[in-house]
């Protein structure tokens, strides 16, 4: 989810195995307000969903599903997921709970590596830059190289 910047519910409720475009490691989801965004995923999520596909064992077309009686993981079953495996990983920083901080720490990432405002709101699918103004909170690395580069 961290690399496609999907939100829970979209990864849960609406994406299936078909919809995986592998060639292009994308996936066209459907986000708030029923509107389409293509979301790319990187090859390590590529080389990890190919080993979780070869592995089930089930029919079901969803692309998570339940270990028992394989079905369509919620979003509930999916965030219980996530604190399950940090916990046996040792993971020992903050899992984010809500979508603002996922989003935030997303926007983060891609700023202090460089990347353009207007290219993160196409992966948010915001309409408004404004919206996506308000998760981009700049971290004190890209105030000095802008201080930097400009004075």
């Amino acid at each position: 989810m961290f690399s496609t910047w999907c939100r829970i519910g979209e990864v849960a409720m609406l994406l299936n195995k078909e919809h995986i475009d592998w060639s292009s490691r994308s996936v066209i989801v459907r986000g708030k307000g029923d509107k389409e965004r293509e979301v790319y995923f990187n090859t390590r999520s590529d080389i990890w969903l190919k080993r979780y596909l070869a592995d089930r064992q089930d029919q079901d077309s969803a692309l998570f599903v339940t270990e028992r009686c394989p079905h369509r993981m919620s979003t509930a079953q999916i965030r219980y997921f996530i604190k399950r495996i940090s916990k046996r990983a040792a993971f020992n920083k903050n899992i984010p709970h809500t979508k603002s901080d996922t989003v935030m720490r997303l926007t983060t990432h891609l700023l202090n590596n460089g990347a353009p405002l207007e290219i993160i709101q196409t992966l948010l699918g915001h309409e408004k830059s404004e919206t996506t103004r308000v998760y981009a909170h700049l971290s004190e690395k890209i105030r000095k190289d802008f201080y930097n580069k400009f004075f």
